[in-house]
């Protein structure tokens, strides 16, 4: 199924909008690819994410930080869900905002692991992993300075059916502005 323009086009003005809201601050930018899973039927992901500066969570050694992704998960033709609706055969888009939370001081051994959520929106179809137009992102991850590593999980946590979601391995590469 082919993309709507109007969806996409929607998607990244409401993507650009709050990339420029806090330009201001301190942000991160990068790029991210890898391989995203339904079941165990593999396919390639693309993200582009930036993450602001971040703020203190009280006093405590929490921090959070804005943080902003767009994504693209290649579709997969799987014999047994040919048939189906949804298929996989969808190219899928997301566009997600959020929080990345990181612990403990700039020093500490542990502070570049990071745990993420982001509340995200579909375009270019439906799939038996990404079966709605809302979707939650879950990400775990490691990032020292220009590199990082993740676990991603999208999925719309059950509210509709299928809810198969798409679990991805990533590499980022990226740098501060």
């Amino acid at each position: 199924m082919r993309s709507s323009r109007l969806a996409l086009g929607a998607l990244a003005a409401l993507s650009l909008a709050a990339v420029t809201v806090p330009a201001a601050a301190q942000t991160h930018l990068e790029i991210q690819g890898g391989r995203s899973y339904m079941n165990s039927y593999g396919t390639n992901a693309f993200f582009a994410e930036a993450v602001f500066a971040p703020e203190a969570m009280g006093q405590s050694r929490f921090t959070w930080s804005p943080d902003v992704s767009i994504g693209y998960i290649k579709g997969r033709d799987i014999g047994k869900y040919r048939n189906a609706d949804p298929g996989t055969t969808d190219d899928i888009w997301v566009g997600a905002l959020g929080a990345r939370f990181h612990y403990g001081s700039a020093g500490d051994w542990y502070q570049p692991f990071f745990f993420s959520f982001q509340v995200a929106g579909t375009a270019g179809g439906r799939t038996q992993a990404l079966s709605s137009g809302y979707e939650f992102v879950s990400t775990l991850g490691w990032q020292y300075k220009n590199v990082s590593f993740q676990v991603r999980h999208i999925s719309n946590g059950s509210f509709q059916e299928p809810n198969r979601g798409e679990t991805m391995a990533l590499v980022g590469f990226g740098f501060d502005i």
